[in-house]
């Protein structure tokens, strides 16, 4: 009799804050519901945002504060899910751990709110997370039962190449396949993440707990990924889902882009023997426009930190020195900002305005903006391009393509196979099973510390 289930990946690329991935999680997951699905892969990292382009300032004896600022800000939009920095195993999944004072969960919430979506669209979910525990992240992958919540968790072993900056290692124990049962069909799966794909010894490790059904959610994009699932599903016999993340530079989440700046520090009064008496300014946050229009702001935490020196005297003679003194209705600060530009700098015109706390801003004129200053279609292409095309895949059990790979599609696209009958794995059975009649077990022999490499029950 056959055992058929729908099953699905999202093609999603993580939004600016975990809120809005989350609400974008809620949406697409309602949306699979609606379509018929059982269960739903999330990408690598989709929660908490892969690091796609950074390099947190970082080279060979060297880290710079501006790279670990950057790493703060991915700290920040990581998810503690609760767990301890050594993995609690069964004792996360049982909510076995001490709760804090007054607190009826571990966390951030994430947890119970995935649970809840889980439960709301009776669609089982297998979510890509970067998960903060202590004061490490891990690249974790949390698998959502309808019914009974958070079944299993497990971490990244390997983080690929300069992940390892900020990703720490997890624990080999959480290698273990969890099962479940989906319209009356049992399920075994089991997670590898990304490159872990290639490491043959952790992927002999998933097949001898035969898993039916084997989850890969990944960063690469390279055109290698569909011959690895393809020959992971053939080895296996099992059916393969992978989801990846497709996204163009400009949507990369603002910390990676560098939109956030670090917070103003607070200065010291910087005054000199001569300065007594002279006019207070407070510090500034200068921003940048996209047409290279100037903003000042006030600082919201610093005081007053410098003098606004008297322009007609102390000003250095240069090419630089304004020519004369303020024009009629225009101030010495207005005066000094005009003429301060190097004739080599092209500028489209501003409208110098002085607010009442003597901060300048300028604001774009009506003149048309000088062609030297228009963004280049170098620099719209550059923005524009894919940082990651996607790929994303479901491969049956004799390693035939059911589905994509999805190429430069965004959006959470969603990749859907249904009536998978997964009678079919056991059929691929007949002349491979790897980690049986095909194994040589009495020559060759696979131990992994602390995990279980038998069949779960």
């Amino acid at each position: 009799m056959p055992q058929q289930l729908n099953l699905a990946v999202s093609q999603s690329h993580t939004l600016s804050t975990t809120s809005e991935t989350l609400a974008a999680l809620i949406s697409i997951t309602h949306a699979a519901a609606g379509k018929g699905v059982h269960l739903l892969l999330f990408p690598e990292a989709y929660l908490g945002g892969y690091p796609r382009t950074c390099n947190f300032g970082s080279s060979v004896g060297h880290r710079s504060d501006e790279g670990k600022e950057q790493f703060l800000h991915h700290y920040h939009n990581a998810i503690d899910l609760g767990d301890t920095p050594r993995g609690a195993g069964q004792d996360w999944v049982d909510r076995k751990l001490e709760l804090g004072k007054g607190k009826d969960s571990r966390g951030d919430g994430v947890r119970e709110e995935l649970e809840t979506i889980a439960k709301e669209t009776k669609v089982f979910l297998v979510v890509g997370i970067v998960e903060k525990a202590g004061g490490s992240l891990y690249c974790s992958v949390v698998y959502v039962c309808p019914k009974k919540g958070c079944i299993g968790k497990r971490r990244k072993v390997m983080p690929t190449g300069t992940e390892r900056l900020v990703w720490a290692q997890g624990s080999p124990s959480t290698l273990r396949a969890v099962t479940t049962t989906i319209a009356g069909v049992k399920l075994t799966l089991a997670a590898a993440i990304c490159w872990e794909n290639y490491m043959p010894l952790l992927r002999f490790s998933l097949y001898s707990q035969n898993v039916n059904l084997y989850l890969a959610p990944t960063a690469d994009a390279r055109d290698t990924w569909l011959p690895l699932m393809r020959t992971i599903a053939c080895e296996s016999r099992a059916f393969v889902l992978s989801a990846n993340q497709c996204v163009r530079r400009k949507r990369l989440p603002d910390w990676i882009r560098g939109k956030i700046k670090p917070p103003a520090s607070n200065g010291a009064i910087n005054e000199s023997p001569n300065s007594a008496g002279k006019k207070l300014r407070r510090c500034s946050i200068v921003t940048k426009t996209e047409d290279d229009h100037e903003i000042s702001w006030p600082s919201p935490e610093a005081k007053a930190t410098q003098k606004l020196e008297s322009l007609d005297t102390e000003l250095p003679t240069s090419p630089l020195q304004p020519p004369s003194g303020p024009a009629d209705g225009q101030d010495e600060d207005e005066n000094w900002l005009q003429n301060h530009r190097l004739d080599s700098v092209q500028r489209r015109p501003s409208n110098i305005k002085k607010l009442s706390d003597s901060h300048l801003v300028a604001l774009p004129s009506n003149a048309k903006c000088h062609s030297s200053i228009q963004k280049s279609p170098e620099r719209y292409k550059e923005d524009d391009e894919f940082v990651c095309r996607g790929g994303s895949c479901i491969i049956g059990p004799a390693g035939d393509i059911l589905a994509g790979p999805l190429w430069d599609v965004e959006n959470g696209h969603l990749l859907i196979v249904r009536d998978i009958d997964f009678e079919d794995c056991k059929r691929g059975k007949f002349d491979l099973d790897v980690a049986g009649s095909y194994s040589r077990n009495d020559a060759f022999e696979l131990k992994v510390h602390g995990l279980d490499i038998s069949p779960p029950p």
